[in-house]
């Protein structure tokens, strides 16, 4: 409402202004006041158009670390860049790298047995909506072994409450929500309902069933099960893995085996006994060859537009610490340690693998000698590509967060931070401004307006003072 008062007031004078003097007294009271603030204003305006091209070229740069870094995990993860674990009969065992240097070769893998969980099923009821009765099961686990069950004491008993009412569903259900690596159902066969109940894989997770009774709702012994109550209802024993290596023997509690190769986690699927199969590696050499030619020129692209930023007569990021540092680490990327826990005489930098920094901070690939540190040590350049503590990605990755830290001053993220700060006091600036701008000129215009009045009756003073002139001059000539 007192927006609109004063546009209203403001409206009124300016309908009354011209009248008298006939001058535009609105448009002069204006002008006025956009003189008097246009040098200001200007310079607000443009130190905020600098600070949004500093902005977008800081965030330009530090997005196009961030793709960099982004594409490259990627790319690892696909896993086209490691010696990738190759099994001739697929139907065995699935290979996967594990992030540890592998050593390369051929192995051969038998699968005698693979490991499998407790199977047992309960007496059997008329139907899933038998009631139980109520009261406690308790889960204990251990080794079956013929008749002897030998307690884990190392694993926690579990103990699942049966409530009052509770049906042969009722308490596969309770089971189920105990998460105690026990999952139950009900099964409806030929002789009726049965609560079974499966365990997890390895010898050491079987497990025998207690159950102390409600004596007001008895009926829950009937689920218990130990070897030696009721060996009939075993439909299934738990076991280990068993499989060789290279013809050496070694057991897993589990189907994922994850130190039988270094480097390597086999997930067992099938067994060939007394038909060995194949464990060999693809050569990743025509991978990484490829691969570090597309890193030189990403990294070509980020150092061109570095480069324009930061010229010092039309870059807008010229004086920037964060460009600044930027140019300093990748001056010196190529030369970096990336691989500090390599061997001796293993590729450690990627200048071993061909990548170099020209003057200009540009990069250049050396082909022969990439293709030497893939001739003589496949292994180590492949251990580069990781998605691990060391190696291209980590020191990639680094940069890219290192380069976009906001709590960093010297940073790109810093210096975006920086100048958002900036512009949001200059636009505050220019707020404050507009208003003053406006109010000097509602005052001029108030002023104005007043000697508007005055000069428009002086005016009409004048005009009566010649009309009554003319008047007496009429008279004495008659």
């Amino acid at each position: 409402m007192e927006t609109s008062s004063t546009t209203s007031a403001t409206s009124s004078i300016v309908t009354a202004l011209g009248g008298g003097s006939g001058i535009d007294m609105t448009a002069l009271a204006t002008n006025l006041a956009n003189a008097q603030f246009a040098g200001r204003i200007d310079r607000l305006s443009a130190r905020s158009e600098t600070l949004d091209r500093q902005i977008s070229a800081a965030s330009g740069l530090k997005s196009m670390l961030l793709s960099l870094s982004t594409s490259l995990g990627e790319r690892l993860r696909t896993g086209d860049l490691s010696p990738q674990p190759q099994i001739v009969n697929a139907s065995i065992a699935q290979g996967t790298l594990t992030g540890v240097p592998v050593q390369g070769g051929t192995y051969a893998l038998e699968v005698t047995a693979l490991a499998k969980g407790q199977t047992l099923a309960s007496p059997a009821y008329a139907a899933a909506t038998t009631p139980t009765g109520s009261g406690t099961l308790t889960l204990r686990f251990g080794t079956v072994a013929g008749a002897a069950f030998t307690e884990d004491t190392a694993h926690a008993v579990v103990d699942i409450t049966i409530a009052p009412g509770s049906t042969l569903a009722s308490v596969a259900s309770s089971i189920n929500a105990a998460r105690a690596g026990v999952t139950a159902y009900v099964a409806n066969t030929t002789e009726g309902a049965k609560l079974v109940l499966k365990g997890s894989e390895g010898a050491a997770n079987g497990f025998v069933l207690e159950a102390a009774e409600d004596p007001v709702e008895p009926g829950l012994s009937a689920l218990a099960w130990t070897p030696a109550a009721a060996p009939g209802q075993l439909l299934g024993q738990a076991s280990d893995a068993a499989y060789k290596i290279d013809g050496l023997p070694m057991t897993s509690a589990s189907n994922r085996a994850s130190n039988a190769i270094p480097g390597v986690s086999l997930r067992l699927t099938g067994t060939n006994t007394g038909a060995p199969t194949s464990i060999t590696f693809s050569d990743p050499a025509s991978a990484i060859s490829t691969a570090m030619q597309d890193l030189t020129a990403a990294l070509n692209e980020v150092a061109g537009e570095l480069r324009t930023q930061t010229n010092p007569s039309t870059g807008d990021l010229a004086r920037d610490r964060g460009a600044q540092s930027l140019r300093r680490v990748l001056s010196q990327l190529a030369g970096n340690v990336v691989m500090p826990n390599a061997a001796s005489n293993a590729p450690r930098t990627m200048a071993d693998l061909g990548l170099s920094t020209q003057r200009d901070g540009s990069f250049a690939l050396d082909g022969q000698r990439l293709a030497a540190s893939l001739a003589s040590d496949p292994q180590g350049a492949a251990a580069m590509f990781t998605t691990g503590l060391h190696g291209i990605y980590a020191t990639i990755d680094k940069l890219s967060r290192s380069a976009g830290s906001i709590s960093d001053p010297g940073a790109l993220g810093g210096s975006i931070t920086r100048y958002t700060a900036r512009k949001a006091e200059i636009s505050k600036d220019q707020a404050k401004l507009t208003e003053q701008q406006e109010a000097m000129r509602a005052q001029m215009v108030a002023r104005f307006a007043a000697t508007d009045t005055r000069v428009g009756a002086s005016r009409a003073t004048l005009s009566f003072l010649q009309n009554q002139i003319a008047a007496w001059n009429a008279q004495n000539s008659n």
